[in-house]
């Protein structure tokens, strides 16, 4: 997997942000077979920073109900928890 195939999007939510600021920390939607080490890879090629530590999560899909008793299920997806070396930063517009 190329390093743009890895990471999905930058999630830009208010803990993200939060922790952009205080802590360093970045939150990707990265691809649910991607690892640490090629995570940390991808976001060091893409944004020309270095990481320090990865943390990952799996997000299960939710239950959604359709008219009646039909039921169906969102996708699930993988969240890692980017922190960078101090001093530096991602800009994201």
């Amino acid at each position: 997997m190329n390093s743009y195939h890895i990471i999905q999007r930058v999630l830009l939510t208010e803990k993200g942000t939060r922790l952009s600021e205080t802590e360093n920390k970045y939150i990707f939607r990265v691809h649910p077979k991607a690892n640490k080490p090629e995570i940390k890879r991808a976001v060091e090629d893409v944004f020309g920073v270095h990481v320090e530590e990865v943390n990952t999560m799996n997000r299960k899909g939710k239950i959604k109900r359709e008219r009646g008793l039909h039921f169906g299920r969102t996708a699930a997806w993988k969240r890692a928890v980017v922190t960078l070396r101090e001093g530096e930063q991602i800009e994201i517009i």
